[in-house]
């Protein structure tokens, strides 16, 4: 493979733009029901992080993620309900951290 391609990558980002396209929910709604799919699948921070910029575009309030959370944690579970609050922490822990540095060189 050529340096510098990423074609599992390139293939997330071409389902997941296919998927915006045919969809009409608000983007609000869009990121609130992708963050309950991904709690439900037990996704790493990873997952979530790349979900953070979009959910702030979309103006999703911490409140609305935990409401999310709230409401599939019946269906889930405890356990995954718990992993996916931790998990998002770390996505947001991660997301300040490369914020910070992005600051700090500029």
């Amino acid at each position: 493979m050529p340096a510098g391609e990423t074609p599992v990558l390139d293939t997330i980002g071409a389902m997941t733009a296919e998927s915006v396209a045919r969809c009409s929910l608000s983007p609000d709604e869009l990121v609130l029901v992708r963050l309950a799919a991904l709690a439900a699948v037990d996704a790493r921070p990873i997952s979530y992080l790349a979900h953070v910029g979009v959910a702030v575009e979309a103006g999703v309030t911490l409140e609305r993620v935990q409401d999310v959370l709230v409401a599939v944690a019946p269906i889930i579970g405890t356990a995954r309900t718990m992993s996916a609050a931790t998990n998002i922490t770390e996505a947001l822990g991660l997301a300040i951290a490369v914020a910070e540095d992005a600051l700090s060189e500029e």
